[in-house]
């Protein structure tokens, strides 16, 4: 089998791969890389979800790149959108000669004595053996094969269609027809009042409600600033404002929850009208924040609940039946289709097996440093976005961090950086302080933090970009080797790949 190498291999060509690629060509011109892609197009998230109504759950301006301005009217974007805006990034930075589609990322091990990465990869069943000095993970957090569904009783015995939005069929059909969306998430929210235009009824079904905000789907002042400032600059400044209120909001949020519950659910109620059932349907038993706020485009599900196109359930499913749903109430939804709006099953690296020196990463038993590397694995970062903000505001200071590190050890002659743990006690908590099920699912999958930096997780972006874009790479934590041979060289540079 033969051997490629690059200096860098990066992981998954969505919105975190292709913007590693723009950070890797500006701040590290003379290095290789590649960007193996386990789909045959790049967009990740946004080229796998098709349902109806996809869209952003945050605005464009702070899930849009720092170096592309999104120029769309919309702050709210449909999925179609963000798809074109990721293809049109890599394609005006020449990212996309650099990707390889349909090549699936199934392990990778580090040799210390060679003092590289050997990444096994699967091409249309052929497998394939690419070294890197560098590897960089940018494959999400989440199995893109299947999604969470719950084991119900009955399911057989429906006579209708069920779908997971995840594996949504084009030619579905449901004009005229009964829905039930099962799931109160993102997801759901979005499906609802997508919907409600051609079926004959939508029926959000919940076991808890979320906590959900409206916002407009288009930013008067943001549009103004685009036609009459400067491009990039309205864009920064807008950005700075999006970035300034869901930080300020958030901790509002963790510090005054019973202030903003109450402001919340208010601003439903002036939606939905003083007779609607509150507390219900839309008063969570949680705290704001404790998991993800759901965004809602313009009141869009308000007014679906208004106009009586659709509505919501709380309640619990006893089993599936030949008509529908029949609920633990007693109660029963009858539904000729049935959308299982039931989460994602979450998973680190791309479901890739790590080994350093012949040793198999146990990543649950691990510790992520910076929420950007693993302890003891050595030259290798992953992206993993914020909870409580936009996922590329983070996936833009991991990549220019991992550039830095790159550059460093270049600098100073270096072989590899490892995070150490050390020595002493250690207070552990869960990768991610959300209460969401698909974390709880998967907590003994992910990689621990501590309470302390480095090894703590701040959701905090203006703490990572101080920590992350300019903090001291030597912090007695991060142990660096010296090169003990002399490197492999690269037998793919950029230019070849540039001629492919």
């Amino acid at each position: 089998m033969s051997t490629e190498h690059f200096d860098v291999v990066v992981v998954g060509a969505g919105i975190s791969g292709i913007g590693a690629g723009y950070f890797l060509q500006r701040d590290c011109p003379n290095k290789s890389y590649v960007i193996l892609e386990n789909r045959a197009d790049m967009g990740g998230t946004w080229d796998l979800f098709r349902y109806p109504g996809i869209r952003s759950d945050s605005d464009m301006f702070t899930l849009g790149y720092s170096f592309k301005p999104w120029t769309e009217e919309k702050a709210i974007a449909d999925g179609p959108s963000i798809r074109k805006y990721v293809h049109e990034t890599a394609a005006q930075y020449g990212i996309d000669k650099h990707v390889r589609y349909k090549h699936r990322v199934v392990g990778a091990s580090w040799s210390s004595a060679d003092q590289l990465w050997t990444v096994s990869v699967e091409h249309d069943g052929v497998p394939k053996r690419i070294t890197c000095n560098f590897f960089h993970i940018c494959a999400g957090y989440y199995n893109y094969e299947e999604g969470y569904l719950p084991q119900w009783q009955g399911v057989d015995s429906f006579k209708g269609q069920i779908i997971h939005p995840q594996h949504w069929p084009e030619d579905l059909d449901y004009s005229g027809k009964r829905v039930v969306v099962i799931g109160s998430g993102a997801t759901a929210v979005t499906l609802v009042p997508s919907m409600v235009d051609k079926a004959a009824h939508v029926t959000m079904l919940q076991r808890t409600p979320t906590y959900m905000v409206s916002m407009p789907a288009q930013d008067a002042l943001a549009n103004w600033g685009r036609k009459n400032l400067p491009r990039q600059f309205a864009y920064d400044l807008t950005r700075f404002r999006k970035i300034l209120f869901q930080q300020i909001f958030f901790r509002l949020a963790r510090n005054r929850p019973a202030k903003t519950r109450e402001r919340l659910l208010g601003l439903i109620r002036e939606q939905l009208g003083p007779d609607y059932d509150m507390e219900t349907h839309f008063t969570p038993p949680y705290n704001p924040w404790e998991q993800r706020l759901c965004l809602v485009p313009d009141n869009d599900m308000f007014l679906a609940i208004k106009s009586g196109k659709a509505s919501v359930a709380t309640d619990h499913i006893e089993r599936f039946t030949d008509k529908g749903l029949k609920l633990k109430s007693g109660k029963e939804l009858e539904a000729d289709i049935i959308i299982t709006a039931t989460g994602l099953n979450l998973r680190m690296l791309g479901g890739a097996e790590i080994s350093v020196d012949g040793k198999k990463v146990e990543i649950g038993k691990s510790y992520t440093y910076k929420g950007a590397m693993l302890s003891d694995v050595p030259n290798l970062a992953f992206v993993f976005g914020y909870t409580n903000a936009s996922w590329t505001l983070r996936a833009d200071l991991i990549n220019e961090y991992v550039c830095r590190l790159i550059n460093y050890l270049d600098l100073y002659k270096l072989a590899s950086a490892t995070p150490r743990v050390g020595e002493g006690p250690r207070e552990e908590k869960p990768f991610a302080d959300f209460s969401s099920g698909y974390f709880a699912r998967a907590e003994h999958l992910l990689p621990k933090q501590m309470t302390k930096a480095p090894w703590k997780q701040n959701q905090s972006y203006v703490h990572d970009m101080m920590d992350l874009r300019f903090g001291g790479l030597e912090d007695g934590v991060l142990e660096f080797k010296k090169a003990e041979a002399p490197r492999a060289q690269p037998a793919t540079t950029r230019e070849a790949i540039a001629a492919e």
